[in-house]
């Protein structure tokens, strides 16, 4: 797994990848995990937080409330006894253990929703979940020691997080892919007029890099050129 680190010293961890990409930012004194991925890798997951942050993890980000991202937040949550983060409009999501699959961007899966989405929604359940911390625009993590922020970047779902740290590598979630070389164009999005001003606004932040939790680290570059796509 890939370890990237911030001129200011803040480490950022790749604990997990496959399917969902799992970060672990770490600052002098309070570790952050970003999402959980699915529910099927709870006990990976918990095994190798054991191993790589010696059993500490202080705060759990969800960068929104799908299946692939928050299955495992019950689970890392009594493990480590940590503090869960979630945008407020996703709360309820997260209490339910049923989050909406998001509609398609593309033919394939526009199509793909339409036929099994249903039926697909009731099997992507996962254990409920409480959060201590909810906010709106944005959350700042300086208090503890870390600098990061917390971003609303809707579009893919109504509560969508971006994570930057140190003004310099974002944690985008799934408001970017890095699955295509040159395409960071979500398959699956509520919104797209949101999902472009997201881009937006992490382009505004300065950050160089960007992780996505599918796929690979995305450039400023390539994000530009695929909102200068969508405003065609």
């Amino acid at each position: 797994m890939k370890t990237f680190t911030t001129s200011r010293g803040t480490r950022i961890q790749q604990i997990a990848g496959g399917r969902s990409n799992v970060f672990l930012v770490s600052g002098p004194s309070y570790r952050l995990l970003v999402d959980t991925g699915p529910q099927y890798k709870g006990t990976r997951l918990t095994g190798t937080l054991q191993n790589k942050a010696g059993g500490k993890v202080d705060g759990l980000l969800l960068t929104h409330t799908h299946f692939d991202h928050a299955g495992n937040a019950r689970l890392v949550k009594e493990t480590f006894g940590c503090e869960v983060f979630v945008h407020r409009s996703e709360e309820a999501y997260l209490l339910s253990g049923d989050c909406p699959l998001p509609a398609g961007t593309n033919v394939f899966t526009k199509l793909l929703i339409n036929a099994f989405g249903k039926i697909a929604s009731k099997k992507v359940r996962y254990p409920t979940c409480t959060a201590e911390t909810l906010f709106d625009d944005q959350y700042s993590f300086s208090d503890k020691g870390l600098n990061a922020i917390a971003l609303h970047t809707p579009g893919h779902s109504c509560g969508s997080l971006s994570l930057l740290v140190d003004q310099e590598i974002v944690l985008a979630g799934d408001t970017l892919f890095g699955i295509f070389p040159g395409n960071c164009f979500p398959p699956f999005g509520d919104n797209i007029t949101q999902l472009a001003e997201s881009w937006e606004k992490l382009l505004s932040t300065g950050a160089t890099l960007f992780l996505p939790s599918h796929g690979w680290p995305v450039s400023r570059k390539t994000i530009e050129k695929n909102l200068n796509k969508l405003k065609l």
